[in-house]
């Protein structure tokens, strides 16, 4: 599967510079990292969550994990949960299971980044296949998806 047509359109109606490129099949974030030559704070991993029954991207560097108490916090509500793999099939229909982009305002869903990964000055995260990626400057990311700004990432590995 190639870059989904939705992304795509997307993209191209954005009036923001982008590269989409692609790179060795890979399905977890640190393995497309590596597979795009990226660095692993500047590949964008998408959690998809429900809070308050709505559907929100939490999106992280790929050595990343959600703390999902912090993000309740930062939405501001009591409690998020992870969103299921069927509820990612009917969420993100054009997407290969797990491909998704952090392009929540394309699916109607609020974004909600980790603060870590405006550290860099280009963000890079899948297009919808896990043969593709996009790559921008944050700034015009930001200027995408409007996100939200927040602390509620932990290093893999690091206790929950």
């Amino acid at each position: 599967m190639a870059v989904s047509r939705s992304v795509q359109e997307f993209l191209r109606g954005s009036e923001i510079a982008y590269t989409v490129f692609p790179h060795e099949a890979a399905f977890t974030a640190r393995e497309e990292a590596a597979a795009a030559e990226v660095p692993e704070r500047n590949w964008a991993k998408v959690v998809t969550a429900f809070a308050d029954g709505e559907p929100i991207q939490a999106v992280v560097p790929a050595n990343c994990q959600v703390d999902f108490d912090r993000l309740a916090k930062v939405v501001g509500v009591p409690h998020v949960r992870l969103a299921t793999e069927d509820e990612l099939d009917w969420l993100y229909p054009d997407c290969e299971p797990g491909s998704m982009p952090p392009l929540g305002p394309l699916y109607h869903q609020l974004v909600f980044v980790d603060e870590r990964l405006t550290a860099d000055e280009e963000v890079v995260f899948n297009a919808g296949s896990f043969r593709d990626a996009v790559a921008m400057r944050f700034v015009d990311f930001v200027r995408l998806t409007q996100p939200v700004i927040g602390r509620f990432a932990r290093p893999k590995g690091d206790r929950l």
